[in-house]
């Protein structure tokens, strides 16, 4: 019966290709970033609806005030009408949805069973694409019309991926015993989505968490899938504001509050945050803006910075001190500070006990695909899907997060991204079959 099952799994992801291929195009085509995406939003709500599959939107999938970094209502606007002529489903384009309670998930009721949740986080970058002619976007017509957001990261991958298997599992549907959350994360760059799906609930009940990333094949990655990760870095993101007093800077100096110098003699000892002996910190400011002119005393100034760390604790640390140090630097300026956090993300690992098991599935059921030499590789960067893993593990869940190997055309974040779409039938077929051989019995933990 297995054997059957799992042919029928191949033959209807195969017949996917195509119309994966297109969606992939078309989500490239419109990327929005963070608490933007409304077309995909209503593109994959829409999917799932004409699918069977019970539908969350809006408020139903992220918790109203656990949001981070969410747009100003102005940008909101202007984009909810800008998409009105990219092919939106206006019936799907909810009114929550243009307030940025974007994300989806589609939940298959399957009886009694084991509880499967699958992440395909969906947003895009703020990078403007390369239009040249060995860009193959461009040269074929489906680079991004969106000016300053891009796919350049693959998350327009994962979301095809999350729709392909969705069909597929509708198909086997009446072979499954469970429930599957298909989870279609917005705001995973800058660490902000999956903190409101959480607080949520959503993953309170999950037995068995999966995610991927595609990712490029080198060093321990030497096959099609790594099947998991860990040591993604803990990290906290902030707008750090300097509110001072304006003052004539030539006849009155003395009666101004330099917002800048506080902001710059807060930068300069954030790099000096000390070191941690549990392990690797960063941090990065990025972005400092302030001021009106060179004779006036600047009554404002803001800057944007992150820190990182090895594990959650170390992170906890760098968090700590930087929040000390700006509020600190401010004081000695005789101005005050407001501290906004915009992102965060704890450290992550797989269950080494389910990464074997997903390994054993894929070699007996998916021979094509090779495993990587390593199972379990080392991550790079920040990944707020941490925060669905460890929600799930904190109640004897078992959670992975793997990676999908596929050539790429330059490395991720950079305008010159793509990849070989071979990988979108790839990942239908393995998430399809890890799903099937949780599920095919009443099995739990």
């Amino acid at each position: 019966m297995s054997e059957t099952v799992i042919d029928k799994i191949a033959e209807y992801a195969a017949d996917l290709e195509k119309v994966s291929r297109e969606r992939r195009r078309d989500f490239h085509k419109y990327p929005e970033t963070a608490w933007l995406e409304m077309r995909t939003s209503a593109i994959i709500a829409k999917t799932l609806t004409e699918l069977g599959y019970e539908v969350l939107t809006g408020r139903q999938v992220c918790l109203d005030g656990a949001r981070m970094g969410v747009p100003a209502k102005e940008l909101l606007a202007k984009h909810a009408r800008e998409i009105l002529d990219q092919g939106v489903p206006k019936e799907y384009l909810t009114e929550d949805m243009k307030q940025g309670f974007t994300g989806v998930i589609g939940i298959l009721h399957c009886g009694e069973g084991p509880v499967v949740a699958l992440r395909f986080d969906i947003d895009a970058l703020g990078l403007i694409e390369e239009e040249t002619e060995h860009h193959r976007p461009f040269a074929e017509g489906f680079s991004s019309e969106n000016q300053g957001m891009m796919h350049a990261c693959g998350h327009d991958a994962h979301g095809v991926i999350g729709l392909g298997t969705a069909q597929v599992l509708m198909k086997i549907r009446n072979q499954l015993h469970g429930t599957i959350k298909l989870i279609f994360q917005p705001g995973e760059e800058g660490a902000r989505g999956a903190r409101g799906i959480v607080a949520h609930g959503h993953l309170d009940d999950v037995d068995y968490f999966v995610g991927t990333h595609i990712a490029p094949a080198g060093g321990t990655d030497d096959g099609d899938v790594t099947p998991g990760t860990w040591g993604s870095l803990a990290t906290s993101k902030y707008d750090a504001h300097f509110y001072g007093q304006a003052a004539h800077a030539g006849g009155f100096p003395e009666n101004g509050k330099s917002a800048i110098v506080a902001a710059a003699n807060a930068i300069l000892n954030l790099t000096a945050i000390s070191r941690h002996s549990g392990g690797s910190s960063r941090v990065n400011v990025g972005m400092i803006q302030g001021g009106t002119g060179r004779n006036v005393v600047p009554d404002h100034a803001v800057i944007q910075f992150e820190v990182r760390g090895e594990t959650t604790e170390i992170n906890r640390f760098m968090d700590e001190e930087a929040r000390r140090i700006c509020l600190a630097a401010a004081q000695m300026a005789g101005c005050r500070c407001e501290m906004i956090l915009q992102g965060g993300s704890e450290s992550q690992h797989s269950d080494e006990d389910f990464l074997e098991w997903i390994a054993g599935v894929v070699e007996r059921d998916l021979p094509r695909l090779r495993i990587s030499s390593c199972k379990n590789a080392k991550n790079w960067g920040s990944e707020d899907i941490s925060l669905m893993m460890n929600r799930v593990q904190e109640h004897g869940g078992k959670a992975v997060y793997m990676r999908s190997i596929t050539p790429m055309a330059s490395a991720q974040h950079t305008v010159g991204f793509d990849f070989d779409e071979k990988v979108l039938v790839d990942g239908i077929e393995t998430f399809s079959v890890i799903v099937w051989e949780l599920m095919k019995d009443n099995r739990r933990n």
